[in-house]
C-alpha cells in the first residue's frame, strides 16, 4: 500500500515521503495513528497545503521532547525481580515495567524500545523513543535486592561473585574432609575412630 507519511518513520523515510508498506501495517499502526496517509490525489494536494502547519507542529513536538529527554536521558532506574542462580529471571521486565518505574508522564509504554523483554539480572541499556528525531537512553538495573543493585552500579558481577563464593564455600569443604582423612591414616584421628584396646580375655582366646 502506497502511503504519504506525516512524520519521520525510522526505516521508512521522511515527513511528506510516499512509501511502499504492508497493508496490515498501514491500517493497523499508521493511519489511525495519523502517522500517515493513503497515498490518494487528494491526500496528496491536502498534504501540500498542510506541509507547512504539519512542519511547524512537528518542530515543536520536537522541541518539547527534547526538553522531556534531557531529563530522562542517563537516568538509571532499579527494577527488583526474583531470579535463579544463574541470574535468569522467574518472569521479564517488559516496556510497561519500564514506563512505569520512570514515572515520567512524557514517557509512555510505546516509547520504551525493547527488542524482548528483559529476561536477566544485569544492567540493561535501554532506548526511549520520545519524538521521531529524539531518541535517548536509560539504564536498567535488574537486581533480586537493592543491595545487589548498589554493587551493579558500582560494576560488580553479581552472579560471579555468587559463583566464586560457592566455590570457595566447596572447596573449603573438599579440604577438610581431606585433611580428616589423612589425620585418621597418621594416627591423629578422633577418638571414635580409634579401635578400642582388646581385653585380656581377648587376648588369651588369640593365644589359644
Amino acid at each position: 500500500m502506497e502511503i504519504i507519511l506525516l512524520e519521520r518513520i525510522e526505516k521508512l523515510g521522511d515527513m511528506g515521503d510516499v512509501v511502499n508498506v504492508k497493508p496490515g501495517f498501514a491500517r493497523n499502526y499508521l493511519l489511525p495513528q495519523d502517522k500517515a496517509l493513503r497515498a490518494t490525489k487528494s491526500n496528496l494536494a491536502r498534504f501540500e497545503a498542510e506541509r507547512e502547519y504539519l512542519e511547524a507542529r512537528n518542530a515543536e513536538n520536537r522541541e518539547k521532547a527534547g526538553t522531556s529527554g534531557k531529563a530522562v536521558d542517563g537516568h538509571s532506574i532499579v527494577c527488583i525481580r526474583n531470579a535463579g542462580d544463574t541470574g535468569q529471571l522467574y518472569g521479564s521486565v517488559s516496556a510497561r515495567d519500564i514506563a512505569e518505574l520512570l514515572n515520567n508522564k512524557e514517557v509512555k509504554r510505546n516509547m520504551v524500545i525493547l527488542e524482548q523483554p528483559i529476561k536477566a539480572l544485569g544492567i540493561h541499556e535501554v532506548k526511549v523513543r520520545l519524538h521521531p528525531e529524539v531518541t535517548v537512553s536509560i539504564k536498567v538495573n535488574v537486581a533480586r535486592t537493592e543491595d545487589e543493585a548498589i554493587r551493579q552500579e558500582k560494576g560488580e558481577d553479581v552472579i560471579a561473585t555468587q559463583a566464586a563464593e560457592e566455590a570457595a564455600d566447596a572447596k573449603e569443604a573438599n579440604d577438610e574432609r581431606a585433611a580428616n582423612a589423612v589425620s585418621m591414616f597418621e594416627g591423629d584421628a578422633p577418638d571414635e575412630f580409634i579401635a578400642p584396646e582388646k581385653s585380656s580375655e581377648d587376648k588369651t582366646e588369640t593365644s589359644e
